[in-house]
């Protein structure tokens, strides 16, 4: 086939006055829960005090208690990483109608912790071992998933499996049969982890353990499918 033979079989194909197959366009959801297999809890650090250094000091002293208490229950260090670090200043309060210069009476320094687990029976210790060590923050635990690649897999697979059956039943109401594919086009896949609320410990030691429930990870998908159809 020759140049412009080729391009008149390509001008045929698109041509815009060709109306497309007859057709029914669906969309399929599913939602699948699975249990999580990793959960990170984070601990947060708060000191203040009127020298600056004073209260980064502070802070880094308790950061150290921390990885030492949560390294005798057997998390490695490379499981534990400092995610913030904030040194800001505290202010004397001022009235409306004062003009003098902003004067800063004192410092608050702050370093947030996160312990990745894979082990989720130890989160209640880490929990525990953390305030005791001087964290007077509890920033929150999220569980979720290390490879969640099956999980999306599995949601994908049910809603093609939902897109299918509506179009089954459609065809079915509509007296045509249902043919190939036409489109298929995937709308996401989220994982949506569950994550416990964080808090502020207003004490430094804990007097009974934290009991922790891991819940289920939800793996939503969401896909298009466009099928031809042919009467009866």
């Amino acid at each position: 086939m020759n140049t412009l033979s080729f391009a008149l079989l390509l001008v045929l194909v698109q041509r815009p006055d060709v109306p497309p197959p007859p057709a029914i366009v669906v969309n399929g959801s599913a939602q699948i829960l699975v249990n999580p297999d990793e959960a990170t809890v984070r601990l947060g650090i708060t000191r203040q005090s009127p020298n600056a250094q004073a209260a980064q000091e502070q802070t880094n002293a308790v950061a150290k208690e921390i990885l030492n208490a949560v390294t005798k229950l057997g998390v490695t260090a490379n499981q534990i990483q400092t995610t913030r670090l904030l040194l800001t200043p505290v202010y004397a309060p001022r009235t409306p109608e004062s003009r003098d210069a902003p004067r800063i009476v004192a410092y608050n320094a702050t370093n947030s912790v996160s312990v990745r687990l894979s082990n989720l029976s130890l989160v209640g210790p880490v929990i525990d071992a953390g305030l005791k060590a001087g964290a007077n923050q509890l920033e929150g635990v999220q569980f979720g998933l290390r490879n969640d690649l099956s999980a999306r897999e599995e949601a994908l697979k049910q809603a093609v499996q939902e897109a299918r059956s509506k179009a089954q039943v459609m065809a079915a109401a509509l007296g045509v049969n249902l043919a190939e594919v036409l489109e298929a086009s995937e709308g996401g896949v989220s994982v949506v982890p569950f994550a416990e609320t964080g808090m502020v410990a207003r004490s430094m030691a804990v007097a009974a353990d934290t009991p922790v429930s891991p819940g289920q990870i939800q793996v939503h998908a969401n896909i298009m499918i466009r099928y031809r159809i042919t009467p009866k």
